[in-house]
């Protein structure tokens, strides 16, 4: 590992480490952010790539997204490509896209001090609700949250810059906070679930410093706008380590912070912990293997007894079921979005899936069958199917539905016949 002065302002030293030391397969690099920093280099700005895809690149994980830090201003990015847009409030980014992905550009940012800074802004809480001061690489690399977050890469001569210590810390599979962990966490609460996920997802361990705030800080995150929250989720629950986040989420006792309701109901309910764990871990197979999820599904598992429980309160009403089921459901989903936003287009589908869960216990005449042309009868039917898997419901029930999906009509006619019979 060799160590060279990289200039800036400060004159500080930083790690430059080798290819040898680092061993990053660059066909791995999306294309397209190569292109963006060799644009760059053309108008004479410096552009590196930099954070979470340094970081996989060096594990031998292809990322799936590449960021791109520069000293040149977002208005200037926008100005050298055609096909970008302006973006952030509290952080001004540039989006540079080629059809509908993108890649993101950010300017190198000094460190937050509202104090100092007159484009720094701070809430009660110490939260950063506005940070665009900008500086060099120095700077921007002490500001970022953890130190394996913390890397640049050169594609000029394909070395790693490291300002933190974050290569030594990726090789002792842990997580470190840059600086005091009490204040970087109050400026951005977010950063306790993004420890949480990179803990879970990477299989380090998070240091006794970073971890121990947690615990007293997590209530922070009401603080945080739902919409901001929502994001955070799905990415914890669609990174392929959904069971391992879950657990750590516990461990930390973030989950009755950000799923108070499913938290209550989870106290002492054996079945509805093997539920949450069953889905968890099917949508982590089906991530691995490539294959589509929802994070409508996700969330129709965790409020499922939160759901259940408001809706045995409403059936004392003077209503039809039906309509009891959706109001129900409609309040369930609007309690959660209180605190994690759930956008109505998902909203809808966690509804259907919960009204679909009554009808499959309603197989009296072929008019149940109209289930199977539902548009949510694939999602309702693996839910169901889940609730067997943890001993909520009799598994013969998801057998049948299993075999009546393939069977032809006269067996679809005979099926029903039966069960008319055996339900008599």
């Amino acid at each position: 590992m060799s160590i060279v002065n990289i200039q800036n302002p400060s004159n500080n030293t930083a790690t430059r480490i080798s290819f040898d030391d680092h061993q990053i397969d660059e066909s791995k690099i999306c294309p397209r952010a190569i292109n963006i920093i060799k644009k760059l280099h053309a108008a004479d700005y410096e552009a590196y790539l930099v954070g979470g895809c340094v970081r996989d690149l060096i594990l031998n994980i292809t990322p799936k997204d590449f960021d791109v830090v520069t000293n040149a201003r977002p208005e200037q990015i926008c100005k050298i490509f055609s096909h970008s847009r302006l973006i952030g409030r509290r952080f001004r980014l540039v989006h540079i896209y080629s059809q509908r992905s993108y890649i993101e550009v950010s300017t190198f940012r000094a460190i937050a001090d509202a104090d100092k800074q007159m484009h720094t802004q701070e809430d009660n809480n110490g939260r950063i609700v506005r940070d665009n001061t900008y500086g060099n690489m120095e700077e921007d690399a002490l500001r970022r949250d953890f130190t394996i977050n913390a890397l640049y890469y050169d594609l000029v001569t394909s070395e790693v810059i490291d300002f933190c210590h974050g290569m030594q810390d990726l090789r002792n599979q842990q997580i470190k906070m840059i600086g005091d962990e009490f204040t970087r966490y109050k400026e951005d609460p977010v950063r306790m679930l993004r420890a949480v996920r990179f803990k879970s997802k990477l299989s380090l361990a998070l240091t006794e410093e970073t971890a121990e705030p947690i615990n007293s800080l997590g209530g922070l995150l009401r603080d945080i706008p739902p919409a901001r929250l929502f994001d955070e989720m799905v990415k914890l629950f669609h990174s392929g380590s959904a069971v391992k986040c879950f657990n750590a989420l516990k461990e930390h006792n973030l989950l009755h912070i950000l799923f108070p309701y499913t938290a209550h109901n989870l106290d002492n309910d054996e079945q509805f912990m093997q539920l949450i764990y069953a889905a968890l871990a099917n949508t982590d197979r089906r991530i691995i293997t490539g294959k589509s999820v929802n994070p409508a599904f996700i969330f129709a598992i965790l409020l499922w007894k939160p759901y259940q429980s408001l809706l045995d309160e409403y059936m004392s009403r003077d209503q039809p079921v039906s309509e009891l089921v959706w109001a129900a459901a409609r309040t369930t989903v609007a309690n959660q979005s209180s605190i994690t936003f759930i956008p109505k287009r998902l909203a809808i589908v966690i509804c259907e899936i919960w009204r679909l869960q009554h009808r499959f216990t309603q197989r009296k005449n072929r008019r149940t069958l109209k289930i199977l042309n539902h548009p949510r009868f694939r999602a309702a039917y693996d839910f169901f199917c889940l609730r067997t898997e943890a001993g909520e419901i009799d598994s013969g029930e998801c057998i049948w539905w299993t075999q009546v999906q393939n069977a032809d009509d006269e067996e679809k006619h005979n099926m029903i016949q039966t069960k008319k019979h055996h339900s008599i």
